[in-house]
């Protein structure tokens, strides 16, 4: 298998992100002190989602959510009275595996292809892998650029201590 050059864009704290040389691909990786039954189930069961995703000042509220192969979910986050709604559908959902589609409907024509796979390293550990295809090399670099790196950091912060807690 070859693999196309990447191109980092940072490495946050357990957090990597590489923005892909030929394709309008960005990779994310990140190892929790988890299973990745418990992965699974907090990127699946809605409540848990809600819990974990984004940045610390935004909260999510659940609107639809059918984590199944072909189901749709729209979660709605909440910052100081704004609201960002996002939607998309599970193309498949499987314990090692989930694809779906992303669409922020600030921008509805920016629909991003996700990938998550969850790699058991062995001993409750798991490395989160994430690969989002999105339409141009420009909406690329513009989610590169929009602080993304935030949302994941304190997000994946909030999934570990949910981890630690026997929450997830």
């Amino acid at each position: 298998m070859t693999t196309s050059p990447t191109i980092p864009t940072g490495h946050h704290p357990g957090v990597r992100i590489e923005a892909d040389a030929r394709l309008p691909i960005i990779r994310i990786t990140r190892d929790f002190q988890a299973t990745p039954a418990q992965l699974f189930r907090a990127h699946t069961d809605p409540e848990l989602f809600a819990r974990w995703v984004g940045p610390d000042s935004l909260t999510t509220r659940i609107v639809e959510w059918e984590a199944r192969t072909g189901g749709a979910w729209r979660y709605v986050a909440v910052r100081d009275g704004e609201e960002y709604a996002f939607r998309g559908t599970f193309h498949e959902v499987r314990p090692d595996r989930i694809v779906q589609t992303f669409t922020f409907e600030g921008d509805p024509d920016g629909v991003a292809l996700e990938t998550l796979t969850f790699e058991d390293l062995g001993d409750g550990r798991t490395r989160l892998h994430a690969q989002s295809l999105v339409e141009s090399f420009e909406s690329r670099d513009q989610w590169l650029a929009s602080g993304m790196e935030v949302g994941l950091d304190q997000g994946y912060a909030k999934l570990d201590g949910l981890v630690r807690d026997g929450a997830a």
